[in-house]
C-alpha cells in the first residue's frame, strides 16, 4: 500500500510540476504586452480564475496518470499512454511559452490545436486502462476547448501579433 500512496503523490505532482513551469510565462500584473496592448474579449475570463482551475486540472490529470500506471508498465498499451500523456505535458508547457513568453498569439493557437488532438488521444489510451482515467480528462479537455476558442478570437483581435 506505500508504495501505491507513493505511486499516487508522485503521479499527481508530475503534472502539477508542469503547470508550475507553465505559469512562468504568465504575465505579471500591469504587463504592458498582456494587459495593455493585448486586445481580449469582454468574455476573457478573470486572471484569479485561472490558478484554481489549472490546479484541479492538474490534479485531475495526475490522478488519472495513477490509474493506468498503478499496477506497472508490462500491461498492454501502458507504455504508448504513458508516452502520449507525456507528449500533451509538454505540449501543454509550448503553449504557455508560445503565447506569453513569446507573445505569438497565431503560433499558440496552432499548437493548441496540436495539444488538443493529443488531450483526445490520451483519453483514448487512458481509457483502455481505466474508464475512470479517462473521464477524468474530460474536464480538461472542455477547458483546452475554451481556451482554442479564446485563443483563436485574441488571436483574430490582433491578427499582427
Amino acid at each position: 500500500m506505500k508504495n501505491r500512496s507513493l505511486t499516487l503523490v508522485l503521479s499527481i505532482l508530475v503534472p502539477l510540476a508542469f503547470g508550475f513551469a507553465g505559469s512562468q510565462f504568465t504575465p505579471e500584473k500591469g504587463s504592458a504586452w498582456y494587459y495593455q496592448e493585448l486586445m481580449k474579449p469582454s468574455w476573457n475570463p478573470p486572471d484569479w480564475l485561472f490558478a484554481p482551475v489549472w490546479t484541479v486540472l492538474f490534479i485531475m490529470m495526475g490522478t488519472a496518470f495513477y490509474l493506468v500506471v498503478k499496477d506497472g508498465f508490462s500491461r498492454p498499451g501502458v507504455k504508448v499512454a504513458v508516452a502520449v500523456f507525456s507528449l500533451q505535458l509538454l505540449l501543454n508547457l509550448a503553449w504557455s511559452a508560445l503565447f506569453f513568453g513569446m507573445q505569438a498569439p497565431f503560433y499558440a493557437f496552432l499548437e493548441i490545436i496540436v495539444l488538443w488532438l493529443a488531450i483526445v488521444a490520451t483519453m483514448v489510451l487512458f481509457g483502455r486502462q481505466s474508464r475512470v482515467a479517462a473521464y477524468l480528462l474530460v474536464p480538461y479537455l472542455l477547458w483546452v476547448s475554451f481556451a482554442s476558442y479564446l485563443n483563436f478570437v485574441i488571436w483574430q483581435l490582433n491578427p499582427l501579433m
